[in-house]
C-alpha cells in the first residue's frame, strides 16, 4: 500500500465530507464589502474552524475505542460486511459513525466511543441509493483485498498518531483510502493507495510530505 500524503488539514471546510454535518459552511466573501470587512470575515471564520478541530481532538482523546476497534464492532453486526466511513463525531456521548456494506445493502451504525455500545437505531439503505462516486468507490473495493482497518494502521504509522476517520475516494481514477489522524494538536490527513490486483500485499511507502500550514 503506497503513502500519497500526509498533510496538515488546516480548517473545517479541508475536512473532507467526514464531519460536513459538524463543520461551519466555506465562508465566501461579500465582494460589495470593503476589503477590510471581508477580511476579518475569513480570519473569524478561520477562528471557529480552528476551535471546532481542537474541541473535536480534545473529545477525541477521551475516547476509549479506537477506530479499528470500532470498525470491528460495526462489522461484526453484519458477518461479511465491509467498512467504507467512519468518523469520530463530537456528541453527548463522544461516538463513531461507521457505513458497513455487504452486496447491495448499506447500513450505518453509531458506536459510543468509551463502552463500545450500539447508540440509536441502525440505519440502512442501499448501493444503488448512494451517489454515483460513492456507488464506484465501494464496488472497486470489492476487487481490493486491504480494507480500511489496514489503512488506518498505515495512516497512523505515516503521521505519527491515532486515526479519527477514515473513508474511500478517488483519485486519478484509482481507489484510495483516505485516513484523517490527530497528531499532536493538528489533525493530518493521509492519502493511500491499495496495490493494484496480482502485486505483493506488502505495505510499501512512496512519499510522505511534511504537514503544511494554511
Amino acid at each position: 500500500m503506497s503513502t500519497h500524503l500526509a498533510q496538515r488539514l488546516a480548517g473545517g471546510s479541508v475536512l473532507l465530507a467526514l464531519w460536513a454535518a459538524l463543520l461551519p459552511p466555506p465562508a465566501f466573501a461579500d465582494l460589495s464589502s470593503p476589503p477590510a470587512t471581508a477580511s476579518n470575515q475569513r480570519e473569524t471564520d478561520a477562528a471557529t474552524d480552528e476551535r471546532v478541530v481542537r474541541r473535536l481532538i480534545e473529545q477525541f482523546q477521551s475516547a476509549e475505542l479506537t477506530l479499528n476497534q470500532a470498525i470491528r464492532i460495526a462489522e461484526k453486526l453484519h458477518t461479511g460486511s465491509r467498512t467504507v466511513q467512519i468518523s469520530f463525531e463530537i456528541s453527548d456521548p463522544p461516538a463513531y459513525r461507521v457505513k458497513t456494506v455487504k452486496n447491495d445493502d448499506v447500513w450505518e451504525n453509531v458506536i459510543d466511543s468509551r463502552t463500545g455500545n450500539i447508540a440509536g437505531d441502525e440505519m440502512t439503505s442501499s448501493l444503488m441509493a448512494m451517489d454515483e462516486a460513492d456507488r464506484d468507490n465501494i464496488i472497486a473495493l470489492r476487487s481490493t483485498r486491504q480494507c480500511l482497518a489496514d489503512a488506518v494502521v498505515v495512516g497512523e504509522r505515516a503521521a505519527s498518531g491515532k486515526a479519527l476517520g477514515g473513508g474511500l475516494m478517488n483519485k486519478d481514477g484509482k481507489l484510495n483510502f483516505v485516513v484523517v489522524v490527530a497528531s499532536g494538536g493538528d489533525l493530518k490527513q493521509v492519502t493511500l493507495e491499495p496495490p493494484r490486483a496480482g502485486r505483493r500485499s506488502g505495505i510499501r511507502r512512496s512519499h510522505t510530505s511534511p504537514p503544511q500550514g494554511d
